[in-house]
Formats: structure tokens, sequence, C-alpha cells
């Protein structure tokens, strides 16, 4: 695996795979919580935290996707996802790190982001990006992360591994030919506990969990967040 091409490297997955029709579908049940749990209009802007600039997959910047109002998305991340503009028109494409956002506080009603807390690194970062979102959004923030006690590493697609303490998971995944995976700043999978906890530090905010399951187990963390009024 050539470990300078980071989109390489999380796309291990063939495009028509089951793994991947099965990852389109639940990402499509997680675009159903966001507007099933946020209600949003047309009037409400919504950041979503994190686009890529892979578009092997369908479920790639599934939110710029599906949303119905897509001149209201402003799409950042860290990739040159600039295609987004014109792929969907109406969505604005701004170059950011999740972690430091270039946004004045509450600048959007809404805040998305799929799958982007498990690559920010250390718990600590994790905090610092859930932050961040809660900081330019007015009214509600979705933040989807896969599950760490799901069964099925989605990554790497490594039944178990990831349920070993963490030094000895990743020694596995060097031991696997998976480098890329064993860094802690490439992927760190978090539990129910550990982002209750991140979003416990909020007392301004009231949470919930949205999350979906497969095969009967939760695959993935969906943490809805309301401001609290008044």
């Amino acid at each position: 695996m050539n470990d300078s091409a980071p989109n390489a490297q999380y796309n291990m997955a063939g495009a028509d795979s089951l793994s991947i029709r099965v990852a389109t579908r639940m990402r499509e049940h997680m675009f159903e919580s966001f507007m099933r749990e946020l209600r949003p209009t047309e009037a409400d802007s919504v950041a979503d935290v994190g686009v890529t600039s892979d578009q092997s997959y369908t479920s790639s910047n599934y939110f710029e996707r599906l949303y119905p109002h897509k001149h209201r998305i402003t799409a950042c991340g860290l990739d040159d996802a600039q295609f987004l503009e014109t792929l969907y028109p109406g969505v604005r494409f701004v170059t950011a790190n999740a972690l430091d956002l270039p946004f004045e506080s509450a600048s959007f009603d809404l805040v998305h982001s799929s799958a982007v807390l498990e690559h920010v690194g250390s718990l600590e970062n994790q905090g610092r990006m859930l932050a961040e979102c809660l900081r330019v959004a007015r009214r509600g923030v979705c933040l989807t992360t896969p599950n760490r006690w799901y069964p099925i590493e989605f990554h790497t697609q490594l039944p178990l591994v990831h349920w070993l303490p963490k030094p000895w998971g990743r020694a596995v995944f060097r031991a696997l030919g998976m480098p890329f995976f064993a860094r802690e700043e490439n992927l760190n999978l978090m539990t129910r506990r550990e982002l209750a906890g991140l979003s416990a530090r909020h007392p301004d905010w009231q949470f919930r969990f949205a999350s979906p399951r497969l095969l009967g187990w939760i695959s993935n963390l969906v943490l809805i967040g309301e401001r609290r009024g008044p």
C-alpha cells in the first residue's frame, strides 16, 4: 500500500463490493437520522465538515448527494473537494481543518460531519473537533463515527482486531501490512462512552444518540446535539 496516498489507504474495498453496498445503505440511514432528528428547512445553513476528494464510492460525500437544499451547504475539509461545486450546483467548498474551523461562532444553523472523528487523532483532538463543530453551530449538530464495539472494523474489514487494547491492535495492523491504520492520527475508533464523555463537557447542549444497527449490532455512533434554550 502506498503510504503517501491517504484516500487510497482508506478505500480498501472495491467500489462494487458487498461491504461498500452495505456502507452506502448505512450512510443513507444516518442521513435519514439527520433529517428526522434536526428537521432542517431550506432556511437553515449547513456546514458539512470533512468532505473528501474521493469519487470512487457513491457513499463518498453522501450528504451533498442527498441533501435537498444544496445552495445552503458549505462543504469543508482538508482534501481538495472543489469539484463538489460543479457536481452539485449551489454547494460552496472551503478548505478547512476540523480542529480549527475558519468560521465565526454560530456561523451555521446546523453542522454535519460523517466518519471524520476517528481520523483526527487522539481523544483530546476528538474533543477539540466536537467543540469546534458546536462553536460554529447555532442550533444543532450531527456527528457520526464507527462504533469501536462493532465486530468488523470497516476500514480494514478485519474482525475483532480493533477490540484488542489499542497498542496491541495497532501492532497487528502493522504485522498485517497496514501501517497507515496502525497510527493513531489516521484511525482512532471511539466507543459510545468516550463520545458521551466528550459531550458532557458542553452543558449548553443537549445530546442523544440515534445510532443504526447492522445485524443486531450498533454499527455507527450518531451523535445528535441541540443547543439548549435560554
